[in-house]
């Protein structure tokens, strides 16, 4: 059974990252799990002392807490756990928001048959056949089924979400680290997905469940919505371009992060 590196972005969630953690405890789940590192990009909340907590109380646990050396944003934290992933030699990362918005186990179904090994991404949808989602406002539904109908056409295959908080990555792809340029904001997923079209990598879309429950959002829908169209206009207008271009107000050459805590 192969090592899985987990990555827990989080931000200002202390309610929530402690019940994350608790996920990876699952019996079915827990042979998986090679190292779970939480990045923590300088919450301005007890984010990182609950995670602190979390370890001292599940000592057995592998997990490492680092902290980003400046607020990198959520794209830039993906781009701290690519690094993470090459440098330490996993196959496979997995993704999982330290929001508890997901569940990890939903990963299950195509880590046993080992479907996701055909692959180089598996993308959590929130909206295809199987997926179930609680809390979500018919607008905010009807909205992203519109988007992803919008992309569908843009990219020229089918695309059941734009971004859910759990999904997995083949490591060996992103050592190109062709995803650099990319925005450090909550853009870089949508930008991922773009791009891994344009690089005809073999990407899957599985059902997950998904729930809204004390979680706060930080995305504002109308300035969002506006932000997606913008991308699909720069993608239509030159696909290359929008790969390699860089996305990025202030470049960052290389993303760092400091081991707060480690179990390992």
């Amino acid at each position: 059974m192969e090592k899985l590196l987990i990555f827990i972005p989080a931000y200002n969630c202390e309610k929530q990252v402690p019940r994350v953690l608790s996920q990876l405890l699952d019996p079915h789940v827990l042979p998986w799990v090679g190292e779970c590192i939480v990045v923590n990009n300088r919450s301005t909340d007890g984010t990182e002392a609950a995670v602190q907590d979390w370890m001292a109380r599940h000592p057995a646990a592998p997990v490492r807490l680092l902290r980003n050396d400046e607020n990198y944003g959520l794209g830039g934290s993906h781009k701290v756990a690519f690094g993470y992933a090459a440098a330490h030699g996993y196959q496979h990362l997995v993704v999982l928001h330290g929001d508890d918005q997901g569940a990890v186990a939903d990963l299950l179904p195509i880590l046993n048959d080992g479907t996701y090994k055909n692959y180089d991404c598996c993308l959590g949808s929130r909206f295809m056949k199987g997926s179930r989602i609680k809390g979500y406002s018919a607008l905010r539904v009807v909205g992203n089924y519109g988007f992803n109908a919008l992309f569908s056409l843009v990219a020229g295959r089918t695309i059941t979400d734009l971004g859910s908080g759990l999904n997995l990555y083949a490591v060996e792809p992103l050592k190109t680290e062709y995803y650099k340029k990319f925005p450090d904001t909550l853009y870089f997923n949508d930008c991922m997905i773009l791009a891994l079209c344009q690089l005809k990598q073999r990407v899957l879309f599985f059902p997950i469940s998904w729930r809204e429950e004390d979680q706060v959002s930080n995305n504002k829908l109308t300035s969002f919505g506006i932000s997606l169209l913008k991308l699909c206009g720069r993608y239509l207008a030159g696909k290359q371009k929008f790969v390699t271009r860089e996305w990025r107000e202030k470049p960052i050459e290389n993303y760092t992060s400091s081991v707060i805590a480690s179990n390992l």
